[in-house]
C-alpha cells in the first residue's frame, strides 16, 4: 500500500479493507505519509463517505493509536460522552450519581473550545481540583471511590488529534463518518463497558436537525457493538441553555443547586435519564433516584472532589467559587411569550466575557458568565429580568447586556418547548 494507492481508492469510490485503513492510521502517527496526502484522503472520504464497516475500522485502529486503558479490578465501567451545548453541565452530577449507585464512572475529557465550554474548564473552577490524573492515578482512585475523572493525555488517541487539526484546516470536519470516529475512538481507548452518548440537536449545536441527530447517534451506537462495546445514546434538546447559568463557575453553582433541590430542571432530568440508563446497563442495586434523594449522590460528589484535590466545601458553600466583580440585570423589554433563544448566540457572548476560548492555549476566568431566568413559553413582562450578566468589568458587562437582548424572541402566541430528553430509536 502507498500513500497515492489509498486515496486513489477512495476517490474513485470503492471500499476500503480493515488492514488498509489500519496502514493509514499507522502512517499518520509514525509520519509516514505527509498532511497534504492525508487531506487530499480526507476531502475523499468526505465526499464519497465511508459505510458502516470502515468507519468501525477506522474508529478501532485511532483507539488503538495510543494506549488503551483498562480497569479489570473495577468490573462494567460506565463513561459518558456530550456532543456539546450551552449550559452543558451533565457530567459534575452525572459522575457522582451513578457513582453512589455502586457503579464506577471513570472519564477523561479535554478543554472546551468553541461556544460550548468544557468539562474540564469547569471542574478547574473549584479550587485546589486537579485535571491532571494519569492512567493509574484514575484507577486508584475508581477502586477507592467509585469514580475518576481525568484529562485527555497525548498518548490518548493520538490518531484522532492528527487528523481533527487536518480536518479543521480543510473543511472536512462536516462529515458524519468521521465525527462519530473521532468521538468513538477516544471512548473505546479510555475503557468503558458501558457508553453513554448524549447528542445535542437545535440551535445550539452542532447537529441542528432530528435526523442529523438521530443519524450520528446511530452511527456511535453501531460503532461501540462493533468493538464489544455497550453503548446508549440519547438526543437532548438544545434549543435553550440546559442549565439555568452558562460559565464555569456559574454552571457548577447551577448543578449543586439542582441536585440539592430533586433533580427537577431541565439539567436534573436529563442527568437522570442517562443515569438511570447506565444503572440498568450496569446492573446496579440502588437506583440513581434513591441515590439522590437519599443524599448518597451528595456525598458522593463531595468525596469525588476532596479525592481531586478540591475544596469539596463548594458543594454547600458555592460562594467560595470564584466570582465576578461586576453584575448586571438584563430585562426583557417586551410582553408576550418566549417563542424563541438563540443558544449559541449566548454561548459567544459568555465566551466574550472570558469563559471560553478561541484555541487551546487561550486563558479563560472562571468567574465569568451569564444566569438565565426564563425557558421556552414562559410569559414575560417589560421588566421581567431574563439574565444576569457576570462580567470582569462594566465595560464588559454593558457590551454583554446589549447582545444578551438580541437573542430572545417574544411573541403574542405562546410556544411548546421541544422534547427535552429521548432515546435513540433505531
Amino acid at each position: 500500500m502507498t500513500p497515492n494507492d489509498f486515496i486513489r481508492a477512495k476517490r474513485d469510490g470503492r471500499r476500503h479493507s480493515p488492514a488498509e485503513l489500519r496502514w493509514f492510521v499507522n502512517a499518520l502517527t509514525d509520519e509516514t505519509i505527509a498532511d497534504y496526502q492525508a487531506t487530499a484522503w480526507l476531502m475523499a472520504a468526505f465526499l464519497n463517505g465511508l459505510d458502516v464497516d470502515e468507519t468501525s475500522s477506522l474508529t478501532l485502529a485511532m483507539a488503538e493509536s495510543g494506549a488503551m486503558l483498562e480497569f479489570p479490578t473495577l468490573g462494567t465501567v460506565v463513561d459518558k460522552h456530550s456532543t456539546g451545548g450551552v449550559g452543558d453541565a451533565v457530567t459534575p452530577l452525572f459522575i457522582p450519581i451513578v457513582a453512589a449507585c455502586g457503579v464506577p464512572v471513570v472519564k477523561m475529557s479535554g478543554r472546551g473550545l468553541g461556544f460550548t465550554g468544557g468539562t474540564l474548564d469547569k471542574l478547574e473552577s473549584i479550587p485546589g481540583f486537579r485535571g491532571d490524573l494519569d492512567p493509574d492515578e484514575l484507577l486508584a482512585q475508581a477502586e477507592r471511590i467509585g469514580c475518576a475523572w481525568g484529562g485527555q493525555t497525548a498518548n490518548h488517541a493520538p490518531a484522532d488529534k492528527i487528523l481533527y487539526a487536518l480536518r479543521d484546516a480543510t473543511e472536512t470536519v462536516e462529515s458524519l463518518p468521521l465525527i462519530a470516529a473521532s468521538i468513538m475512538s477516544k471512548k473505546l481507548a479510555a475503557g468503558a463497558g458501558v457508553i453513554m452518548l448524549d447528542v445535542k440537536c437545535g440551535n445550539g449545536a452542532f447537529m441542528q436537525t432530528p435526523q442529523e441527530a438521530h443519524d450520528l447517534a446511530l452511527a456511535l451506537v453501531s460503532i461501540a457493538g462493533s468493538a464489544g462495546r455497550c453503548a446508549r445514546a440519547f438526543i437532548t434538546d438544545m434549543n435553550q441553555p440546559l442549565a439555568t447559568a452558562v460559565g464555569n463557575a456559574l454552571e457548577l453553582k447551577a448543578a449543586f443547586a439542582e441536585l440539592k433541590s430533586g433533580m427537577k430542571g431541565r439539567l436534573g432530568r436529563v442527568v437522570m435519564a442517562l443515569a438511570e440508563a447506565a444503572c440498568n446497563e450496569a446492573g446496579a442495586q440502588v437506583s440513581p433516584r434513591k441515590a439522590v434523594d437519599s443524599g448518597a449522590a451528595k456525598d458522593k460528589l463531595r468525596e469525588w472532589i476532596e479525592a481531586q484535590g478540591g475544596d469539596e466545601r463548594v458543594v454547600d458553600d458555592p460562594s467560595l467559587l470564584p466570582s465576578a466583580p461586576v453584575t448586571e440585570s438584563v430585562m426583557i423589554g417586551a410582553r408576550g411569550f418566549v417563542t424563541g433563544i438563540d443558544c449559541q448566540a449566548i454561548g459567544e457572548v459568555v465566551r466574550s466575557l472570558g469563559a471560553g476560548r478561541l484555541s487551546v492555549n487561550d486563558v479563560i476566568d472562571p468567574s465569568v458568565g451569564i444566569e438565565i431566568f426564563v425557558e421556552l413559553g414562559d410569559e414575560v413582562g417589560e421588566s421581567t429580568r431574563v439574565f444576569e450578566v457576570h462580567a470582569a468589568s462594566e465595560a464588559d458587562a454593558a457590551q454583554a447586556v446589549g447582545e444578551l437582548r438580541k437573542t430572545i424572541t417574544v411573541s403574542d402566541d405562546p410556544v411548546e418547548s421541544p422534547i427535552l430528553v429521548q432515546p435513540m430509536e433505531a
